[in-house]
């Protein structure tokens, strides 16, 4: 049963979405319901230690073998992962013609799971690999059983779960893990096809998501602080236009100042009940 103020918070969203198409901008809270941690508590504060940068990872190749021995452990869990009722609620309005548009940050692929499709990934994928000698990219399935079977001494080795796929792992594993290698040109320089922080989103990708936004009648944030610059400037483009703000959070936002409207609810129960009322 909802509550009287979310449910008058939802009725106003009801009727703004009821006869125009919104863009809809995802990120890490709809994805933790299917078990991916994600990187801020409810003030939008990291948690934990920082994640990698780009220039590190690009910088020596320590840092690489730190970054994928902790990753070759992490990626069973974002493999595994599934959709939730959020993401299959997005799905349906996608298929229904009710949203302008699906942009996400997160890089698990869940929308596409679900059914979603011309999803705009703004943070890339983690189900792909990325080969800074050659270019060529790889599923990221092949290249897991590649570093499965180069450092089999990490089998049942148990790490705890971090954002990303990243673990947390006694540095004391990694000094002797062996880095994928490229199928394609057989380099060592492999990268997760994901924007690291300290890293810009690509060009064609940032140009797809600003036109997205400067179509739509009006953008739905659902489960993002909006921290990342990349989401934050979408946004801007849509206050700074006039056209409505709104989001599904549970707690603190960037663009707080700026939202005509925010719930805080779970979108894995909210998103459903969206759905069943726009299909009245």
């Amino acid at each position: 049963m909802l509550d009287s103020p979310i449910r008058e918070h939802l009725d106003t969203l009801l009727q703004a979405m009821a006869d125009d198409k919104f863009l809809i901008l995802t990120g890490a809270g709809i994805s933790t319901p299917s078990g991916i941690p994600d990187y801020r508590d409810s003030d939008g504060v990291r948690r934990g230690r920082q994640p990698m940068m780009y220039q590190e990872f690009l910088a020596a190749p320590e840092s690489r073998r730190r970054y994928w021995a902790r990753a070759m452990l992490g990626w069973p869990r974002v493999r595994k992962a599934r959709p939730n009722a959020a993401h299959e609620a997005l799905a349906t309005l996608q298929q229904r013609g009710r949203i302008s548009a699906l942009i996400t940050q997160n890089v698990d692929t869940l929308h596409d799971q679900a059914g979603s499709h011309d999803v705009i990934e703004l943070h890339g994928s983690l189900h792909r690999v990325l080969c800074l000698d050659c270019g060529q990219r790889s599923e990221r399935d092949a290249i897991q059983r590649q570093m499965e079977a180069h450092n089999p001494y990490l089998s049942g080795v148990d790490a705890v779960q971090a954002p990303d796929g990243d673990t947390l792992l006694d540095p004391a594993f990694e000094a002797r893990f062996q880095v994928p290698q490229c199928p394609h040109c057989a380099g060592e320089r492999m990268k997760p096809d994901v924007v690291f922080f300290g890293e810009n989103v690509a060009q064609p990708t940032a140009a797809r998501a600003l036109a997205a936004a400067e179509n739509a009648a009006g953008l739905l944030v659902v489960g993002s602080s909006l921290m990342a610059y990349s989401a934050f400037r979408l946004c801007r483009v849509i206050a700074e236009r006039g056209k409505p703000l709104m989001a599904i959070n549970l707690g603190k936002t960037r663009a707080d100042d700026l939202l005509d409207l925010k719930i805080e609810g779970s979108c894995e129960e909210l998103l459903p009940w969206l759905v069943e009322e726009l299909g009245r």
